[in-house]
């Protein structure tokens, strides 16, 4: 059976390789909706342009999109836009792949998630990393004790900024945040499969040392967090990879045990290539194509997906604790809004 699979908005930097993915899955009719093209500054390639540039079909309004009957729906608008296209989708009965961080506020994450539940459909946060086959065996060796009991953690998450792509991730009003709510949400996705007790506090310290003329959000922090059976993790996020840079930044983990510790380097799988400049070439699993891959095969049996809506409320609430942290200087609970 041919699965109708609808991307909403070109907005977001990961937009068109989903769709150039998906044009491209057996079993699949994709069809696009760039909603908010028209809201995008001039030089931002969207709208009826991406599409073509893609090789997708792509809908003249919204009427049109919903009159096909997607199946699923993959919502890639700017963060603060999420809520509205996840609940036209939950009442189509579509399931729906969401970008991260599921909102940029608690009340819209939680609404959201409510709308899916209530509709009976499928709801996945897009998190990618976790799909990595390397972090299924980090995980199996933790669960099976071969590192002891888990005592801390420590992450990085460091990369280009995407306002040189999308100039709306500088916008507070609809990202929600800059390198804290863009990047934190991946290691504390890590950390809420291999830390087996949920966050309970978090302190973080946050910069503009980066970028500082060009945006109203952080580009740079540090965040701790503390779980509720005493393991500790530390974080750190930047957008700080210059242009130029072989690679578009990277993500790191490394959890430490009573016996031992583990390190994760998804990226790090890579050939340094010298020809006038030097390049690295990837060779390492497609992380987006294994998540597409999960959310497909979930829709078609029913299953619930690993990084589903309730893992992705856990994550937003420690970044929503962390942003708090910032401003008050403070440690403070995870878990308010």
């Amino acid at each position: 059976m041919t699965l109708r699979v609808g991307l909403v908005s070109f907005a977001h930097v990961h937009a068109a390789g989903y769709a150039a993915l998906l044009r491209e899955w057996p079993g699949v009719s994709l069809l696009a909706l760039d909603p908010d093209a028209d809201t995008a500054p001039a030089g931002e390639l969207r709208g009826a342009a991406m599409a073509e540039s893609l090789g997708v079909e792509l809908a003249g309004s919204a009427e049109e999109f919903w009159a096909r009957r997607p199946d699923a729906v993959v919502v890639c608008t700017e963060n603060a836009r999420h809520r509205p296209w996840v609940e036209a989708a939950a009442h189509a009965g579509a399931a729906v792949l969401c970008e991260k961080p599921l909102a940029t506020t608690l009340a819209d994450a939680e609404a959201l998630v409510a709308a899916c539940d209530a509709a009976g459909v499928l709801l996945m946060t897009a998190y990618p990393v976790g799909f990595h086959p390397a972090f299924a065996s980090l995980t199996r060796s933790v669960r099976a004790g071969a590192i002891g009991t888990v005592i801390a953690a420590t992450g990085t998450n460091n990369g280009g900024a995407p306002i040189d792509h999308r100039s709306w991730f500088g916008d507070a009003a609809l990202a929600g945040g800059g390198a804290l709510m863009d990047h934190v949400v991946h290691l504390a996705d890590l950390l809420d499969v291999v830390v087996p007790a949920p966050a309970v506090q978090v302190y973080a310290r946050t910069n503009r040392v980066v970028h500082a003329d060009r945006v109203d959000v952080e580009t740079g922090g540090l965040v701790a967090i503390t779980y509720g059976d005493g393991t500790h993790a530390v974080l750190d996020c930047s957008w700080s990879v210059p242009p130029g840079y072989p690679a578009w930044g990277g993500l790191t983990l490394r959890v430490e045990g009573s016996r031992g510790a583990v390190e994760f380097d998804p990226f790090g799988e890579r050939l340094a290539v010298y020809s006038g400049d030097e390049r690295w070439q990837d060779y390492g699993p497609d992380l987006d194509r294994l998540m597409l891959a999960e959310f497909l095969d979930c829709v078609r049996t029913g299953r619930r997906p690993r990084s589903d809506g309730a893992a992705g409320l856990r994550t937003l609430r420690i970044v929503l604790a962390a942003q708090r942290s910032a401003e008050l200087g403070t440690t403070v609970p995870v878990g308010g809004s």
